[in-house]
């Protein structure tokens, strides 16, 4: 299973997109996977195009676009859905254990980000707007 490699890691898993206004959080997500991943942190992005169409490449587009664009080198999986019938079952866990505004389930944008803790307990919901540079506490926390 894809979280078996994964296991007794603090993760950070991310919706991303690489042509959206948050795409530049690529540099702080890079940051935070640099500062912490000795300490046992995995960022994990998952590239989606379900929002405005942001992100329409190939996953070898996408890569490039990161590798090049922003040095990253914290795994990137395949484009996937987050939302709806199709959606990925690590999104469908992680909405179910950490819910949005208002209780609400759905993913309402790129760059929605989750914190899960070394033994696999979804912990916290952030939003698109959410900064990465200001998870440093709550990442702290579980490391």
């Amino acid at each position: 299973m894809l979280m078996d490699a994964y296991q007794g890691k603090v993760l950070l898993i991310v919706n991303t997109a690489s042509a959206c206004g948050f795409t530049p959080q690529y540099e702080g997500l890079q940051k935070l996977y640099d500062a912490y991943k000795e300490q046992g942190l995995v960022v994990m992005a998952f590239p989606c195009n379900q929002f405005g169409k942001q992100e329409k490449g190939s996953d070898d587009d996408i890569r490039q676009f990161c590798d090049l664009t922003f040095n990253v080198d914290f795994p990137l999986f395949a484009k996937i859905d987050v939302n709806g019938s199709q959606a990925h079952p690590l999104f469908k866990h992680l909405t179910e254990h950490a819910k949005g505004l208002l209780g609400s389930k759905a993913i309402k944008w790129n760059f929605t980000k989750f914190l899960v803790s070394k033994n696999g307990d979804v912990v916290k919901r952030y939003a698109p707007t959410t900064k990465p540079e200001d998870l440093k506490a709550d990442i702290e926390a579980l490391l």
